[in-house]
């Protein structure tokens, strides 16, 4: 056995283990998070909609801010933008392929337990972050693993340990499905949907030189925001992040409306197949409920990456001083993310005609890759297919920043803030090799890395769930109910009163 196919039997192997057992510690630890605080996400549905979409034109949450930190809808951008990429596309379409229309119900599922564990992983990423060397807030699954669990009895080195693997598989995870994974996508898809044959007929192995133009001007792009460090990646974010969706959207309702007549059979599939599985679907017979299960989740957890402890990182970067408000943003990024978008691109599917509701055939030509914008083409001609490759190519390249700004994170813990630019470096490197690459491996071993990170990051929300329920209930007290008590906004005294008196200066 060559060292290659031992190393793809060993990654399948983990692979299995993760997505397959991580995946009932992520539903189970979305099923206790919504059930301590007292399923938050429907109790308090227009609480968090008015704090969150309700407050868009407040200063304080959408206007720039001075010094290092980011507006709490930038923040919000730039979170989306790392979570909506091409699992909102390609992803969703590869699930209802693969798992039949039922595992578009199992996503939601997913994604309705996912909004309290984004949820808390942002109260604690707000309640024990602190400022770096530069000034600007530093936060993640590391601190409150390290600074949280680390300080419960007998767990010291157990957090520390945690938390430096946690970082570990944040940075490997970056340069794989937050670089490599993305930028292929975008490339292949380009190549496709804008075919230029003077430059494909100059191959260079097993890419062209149409790859290479690509890469360079994708790779130029990217150092003129990613080297601007968080700020101008979020100045970018918020004014992409918002189009892209808007656009994609509206396209989706175009072909809804008119398909309109399909959608009731679209829903119809999507619970009847949830709990039986089709007896035929694509050649094969009777697929197990399980496999529907295991695939509806894991797509929507790689679309939405509740449980993964990565946006976190970034919402820590926000101006917000109360650590519940930042968990309603994170409530919002997985309704926004899952409940919209990939519901969109799941009937857009279903409705379309590219492929049998009963029997999983699909039309000819199309794959999973290619579905939705077979589905698109189908109304607006060769445009369509354009118009999913420029959506993929804005959904994938936001992602690349969103994550370079998770992996500077995890490399600033490791390693300082000084040598961030060693990282940023690397990770460009990264983007203009996954022009290049075809290699399946590469993307398979950043599909575990990002599996992995889920681990440490479930163990910590769990070990502090007490914590959440409390704080949480301390913010429904105050602002709900009125109590005049002490708000809990961070571990750290120095922080907690300096935080405090903006509090009392934010009331008056």
């Amino acid at each position: 056995m060559s060292f290659f196919e031992w190393l793809t039997n060993f990654n399948n192997n983990v692979n299995s283990f993760v997505w397959g057992k991580g995946l009932y510690l992520l539903l189970a630890t979305g099923v206790i998070m919504t059930v301590i605080t007292g399923v938050f996400q429907i109790t308090h549905i227009g609480h968090w909609f008015s704090e969150t979409l309700g407050s868009l034109f407040k200063k304080d949450v959408s206007g720039h801010v001075k010094g290092k930190s980011i507006s709490q809808f930038q923040a919000l951008c730039t979170a989306l933008a790392a979570t909506i990429g091409v699992g909102n596309i390609a992803g969703v379409a590869a699930a209802i392929v693969g798992g039949g229309p039922g595992a578009v119900f199992w996503m939601w599922i997913a994604a309705f337990f996912g909004m309290m564990t984004n949820y808390s992983e942002n109260v604690l990423g707000i309640y024990y972050r602190r400022k770096n060397e530069d000034g600007e807030w530093s936060g993640g699954a590391m601190y409150y693993l390290r600074d949280g669990l680390g300080k419960m009895k007998g767990c010291k080195y157990i957090g520390i340990i945690l938390a430096v693997l946690f970082a570990i598989f944040a940075i490997l995870a970056s340069f794989g499905i937050g670089a490599m994974g993305q930028i292929n996508k975008i490339v292949v898809n380009i190549v496709d949907a804008f075919q230029v044959p003077s430059l494909t007929a100059i191959p260079f192995g097993n890419v062209t030189m149409y790859h290479l133009i690509i890469g360079i001007v994708l790779v130029a792009i990217a150092a003129l925001i990613i080297l601007g460090g968080l700020k101008r990646i979020a100045n970018f974010a918020e004014k992409v992040v918002p189009f892209m969706v808007v656009l994609f959207v509206a396209g989706s309702l175009i072909i809804l409306g008119v398909n309109f007549a399909n959608i009731g059979a679209a829903f119809k599939s999507i619970f009847k197949y949830a709990f039986t599985g089709p007896a035929v679907w694509g050649g094969v017979t009777g697929i197990a409920v399980k496999e529907i299960v295991t695939l509806g989740c894991k797509r929507g957890v790689f679309s939405n990456e509740a449980g993964l402890g990565s946006s976190v990182m970034v919402h820590s970067n926000s101006n917000v001083i109360e650590p519940v408000r930042q968990g309603l943003w994170g409530i919002f990024e997985v309704f926004a993310d899952t409940m919209v978008v990939c519901t969109m691109t799941a009937l857009v599917v279903l409705t379309s005609g590219v492929i049998n509701l009963d029997t999983g055939t699909l039309i000819e030509g199309a794959t999973d890759a290619n579905l939705v914008a077979k589905a698109f083409s189908l109304l607006f001609g060769v445009w369509g297919e354009r118009f999913i490759a420029v959506a993929i190519l804005l959904f994938a390249f936001t992602t690349v920043l969103g994550w370079d700004h998770y992996g500077s994170k995890a490399w600033e813990y490791l390693f300082g803030t000084k040598s961030l630019v060693v990282y940023r470096i690397i990770h460009l490197v990264t983007i203009m090799f996954g022009a290049l690459l075809t290699s399946s491996l590469a993307w398979d071993i950043s599909d575990t890395f990002n599996g992995l990170m889920m681990v440490p990051n479930l163990i910590g929300v769990l070990a502090l769930s007490g914590l959440v329920m409390k704080i949480t209930k301390n913010y429904v007290d105050r602002k709900l109910k009125g109590k005049d008590i002490k708000p809990m906004i961070s571990v750290f005294d120095d922080i907690q009163a300096e935080q405090e008196a903006k509090l009392k200066e934010e009331v008056k």
